[in-house]
């Protein structure tokens, strides 16, 4: 949990998004994911177990956590699931060459407000070229001072939320963490806006 780099420890919200993916199992054969910051990528790792076929990436400048994303896959019995460098922001040769995709899978990547427009512009990218796609992504309520509706708005995104009880992921034993603080953990799906702005 202390290591400097994020990816190497199950989050809160990365069972909230893998119970998600549970509640919704039966639409998943066949689906194309992409997994963006997956870390030790447990919600991509389900969604390929449920028959999706999927795509990990997590920062090209993080070789420990793309090292991790495909120790997950071994240990899960998925060792043809590609693993990929993409760094938010940057529009690299694995970004640009894509396979389509119908699902982003996020868990926690809104942590630093540093990094919330840059996460925003790939996943515009990828709207761009996949519009019928959905960005589904879990987050940790930090600070009420941090807010992507602006840049939702910027990128002419919208979001919808989805409450938790509603795929049964309210439940303390989902969501808790052993770390101090507040851990209260939101899912919304965000897609693109319609030229009308809804």
């Amino acid at each position: 949990v202390l290591d400097s780099q994020y990816g190497m420890h199950v989050w809160p919200c990365a069972v909230v998004l893998a119970q998600y993916l549970w509640a919704h199992r039966s639409s998943l054969p066949g689906k194309r994911v992409l997994e963006v910051g997956a870390g030790v990528s447990l919600p991509g790792v389900l969604a390929a177990r449920c028959g999706a076929e999927v795509i990990l990436s997590d920062s090209e400048e993080l070789p420990r956590c793309l090292r991790n994303c495909r120790q997950s896959c071994l240990l899960n019995g998925l060792p043809h699931v590609p693993v990929i460098g993409l760094t938010w922001g940057r529009l690299s040769p694995e970004l640009l060459s894509l396979a389509p995709v119908d699902i982003i899978l996020g868990s926690d990547v809104f942590f630093d407000p540093k990094d919330f427009e840059d996460i925003l512009t790939t996943v515009y990218f990828l709207l761009e070229k996949n519009p019928h796609a959905q960005f589904w992504t879990t987050y940790q309520v930090r600070s009420a001072d941090w807010s992507i509706e602006a840049l939702l708005c910027k990128w002419k995104l919208k979001n919808i939320n989805i409450p938790l009880h509603s795929f049964s992921a309210d439940k303390e034993h989902l969501a808790s963490s052993s770390l101090p603080g507040r851990h209260t953990i939101e899912m919304m799906i965000i897609s693109l806006a319609t030229s009308d702005g809804t």
